[in-house]
């Protein structure tokens, strides 16, 4: 499974798995200083003290993106951050007109950028294209599965958002071009058969020492003490 995420996303081979790397961690902490300036209406939320959990997920979810999106996010990050525009807090809010769509409407959709229908209608291409993923993922690995988010939009509740709300939020920050980038990178995927949500937890449980994919569902699928040291592939892990 490291084989094939390698072989899937290092599009220039001429860039060491340290440059690689680098290039992430900037990202995360990038999203780490915004994600401690986001306001919560109950209050600072448990996860922004957690930056364990943070930069293992987000660093999974970066570590299979080609290097040329990886460089073009990152760019949308200093962009962001010079213009004084908070793209972690802004995720969160487009992800409100699922979960809170009156207050969305009313407070939050006058505020940030406005998505045109062309801009939504691919965002919506990439979307789908995840889900299948997800879909296909959580029936091979079930047990990794249910320690993910609940899939789609129409399972939000006030406790719980979904993959599909998160995803549709997060792809609304980004830039054109990174967008542009990452379409490319999920088309490309899907027409040589591959499965980023497979390529994203594989990398979680790689960077949290757990093992293979296989190695990890046969532990989250064993006795509860067991499932202790496999619970590596939780909410944001896709």
């Amino acid at each position: 499974m490291m084989t094939q995420a390698h072989d899937a996303t290092q599009d220039d081979g001429s860039l060491p798995d340290d440059e690689r790397t680098a290039l992430v961690e900037q990202i995360v902490r990038h999203e780490w200083n915004m994600f401690q300036r986001t306001t919560n209406e109950g209050g600072r939320a448990a996860c922004q003290g957690n930056w364990p959990m943070f930069a293992l997920m987000r660093t999974s979810q970066f570590m299979p993106w080609p290097i040329e999106l990886i460089r073009s996010y990152l760019q949308d990050l200093v962009d962001a951050k010079h213009r004084g525009r908070n793209l972690v807090e802004e995720k969160y809010a487009r992800m409100m007109a699922s979960t809170d769509p009156e207050r969305y409407r009313r407070d939050i959709a006058p505020y940030i950028p406005a998505l045109d229908d062309a801009r939504v209608a691919r965002q919506e291409r990439i979307v789908a294209c995840q889900l299948d993923w997800a879909r296909d993922f959580t029936t091979r690995f079930p047990h990794i599965g249910a320690n993910m988010r609940v899939l789609t939009s129409d399972q939000d509740t006030g406790e719980q958002t979904s993959y599909e709300t998160y995803l549709r939020g997060e792809l609304g920050t980004y830039s054109p071009r990174t967008l542009g980038l990452y379409e490319d990178f999920v088309m490309r995927l899907q027409a040589q058969g591959g499965n980023l949500t497979q390529l994203t937890v594989a990398w979680t449980m790689r960077l949290a020492g757990s093992g293979s994919l296989d190695e990890a569902e046969q532990v989250q699928g064993g006795s509860p003490r067991d499932r202790q040291g496999g619970r590596h592939a939780d909410a944001d892990a896709i």
